[in-house]
């Protein structure tokens, strides 16, 4: 039955002329349903038309009205393209005041999708120019060779910022597929809403440090050196000794006179590290991992000296085996990937 339903969807004016035809030579509905193969019931209903309205030509009916016109819908792709954070209800109520006609939020996101534009998280990185691209690319062939036991002996730091309450993995953007890193699709890393801390830690192969809770206040040079370099880096240079090789981006409190004086009255060598590269850096899965964690808890975080234990919890409890894989990624998967991509950003 659905395939001759089918098949009299696609019945042309020429074979409905033939069957009106013969059905007006005295012929029976039977046995012209039976020679063209078709339903009893579509012979019967074309007869039956014919003999009502005069006509076997079939009517076609233009639908619903649409709601916009071809310049609406070129309105709101600019006003996303524009903005590319305003929700579908915002830009909405935008075209409404701008023409006057009231539209659903679901049908800017049809029209938008016709525009290849789609609603997708940022990526939470910063932009690159090509200066910092060919840098990072200059670094990663000159470490794209090194060896694990290489990679063993840097002690890979960094610091993040956690909060008790934040929108940032909320936001949604408009963009088209296939431009994940443009510019325009790229919010900057670390920026949250609401109450938090900022933590400090380093990972090395086989081991890590202490996690660091800073307390209220900016990280500055002065802090950093009497409050990182000194308890932390210093313990790891005594247990490392002349292999030990000290990694941090390049944030202003890490660059000041202060801290490199220190590091060369330590004798710390600091490995090279070119600016932007926070997904070149295996401690960003560290902090990816214990957000997730902290989500995860069945009572999460509500104060911050709650938060600040749940950090000190999470961070003892991860497991040395995610470190160290994270760190022996950093030639086969970091080097080569950053290089395949030109020094763009890769995942992280």
């Amino acid at each position: 039955m659905a395939n001759n339903q089918s098949v009299r969807r696609h019945l042309d004016a020429f074979t409905r002329g033939r069957i009106i035809g013969k059905l007006e030579e005295g012929r029976s509905v039977t046995m012209v349903a039976t020679e063209f193969g078709i339903a009893h019931s579509i012979v019967s209903r074309l007869w039956r038309q014919f003999q009502t309205t005069g006509t076997a030509i079939r009517g076609f009916s233009s639908g619903r009205p649409r709601g916009t016109t071809p310049a609406d819908d070129r309105y709101i792709v600019l006003q996303a393209r524009k903005n590319r954070r305003q929700t579908a209800g915002e830009i909405a109520r935008h075209t409404k005041q701008a023409t006057g006609r009231p539209i659903s939020r679901f049908t800017v996101a049809r029209r938008l999708h016709g525009g290849d534009l789609y609603s997708r998280r940022p990526v939470r990185c910063v932009p690159l120019t090509p200066a910092h691209r060919r840098r990072r690319s200059l670094w990663c062939r000159e470490h794209r060779n090194w060896r694990d036991n290489e990679w063993g002996r840097v002690l890979f730091t960094d610091e993040s910022r956690f909060s008790l309450s934040s929108d940032s993995h909320h936001i949604l953007i408009w963009r088209e597929r296939r431009s994940r890193n443009h510019p325009s699709n790229i919010i900057e890393k670390d920026r949250y809403g609401g109450r938090g801390v900022f933590v400090w830690g380093g990972i090395m192969l086989g081991s890590r440090t202490d996690l660091h809770i800073f307390d209220a206040g900016s990280v500055n040079g002065t802090r950093y050196c009497n409050e990182i370099l000194l308890p932390y880096v210093r313990l790891f240079r005594g247990a490392m000794g002349l292999q030990f090789l000290f990694t941090d981006d390049n944030a202003p409190c890490h660059r000041t006179v202060a801290a490199k004086q220190l590091l060369e009255s330590e004798d710390d060598e600091r490995m090279d590290w070119p600016a932007r590269s926070l997904d070149l850096n295996p401690i960003e899965h560290v902090w990816g991992f214990l957000g997730r964690r902290l989500a995860a808890r069945t009572l999460p975080p509500v104060t911050i000296r709650e938060l600040r234990l749940a950090l000190q919890d999470e961070w003892v409890a991860m497991p040395q085996q995610l470190i160290d894989t994270l760190i022996l990624s950093m030639g086969r998967r970091r080097c080569e990937t950053c290089l395949a991509v030109r020094g763009d950003h890769i995942p992280y």
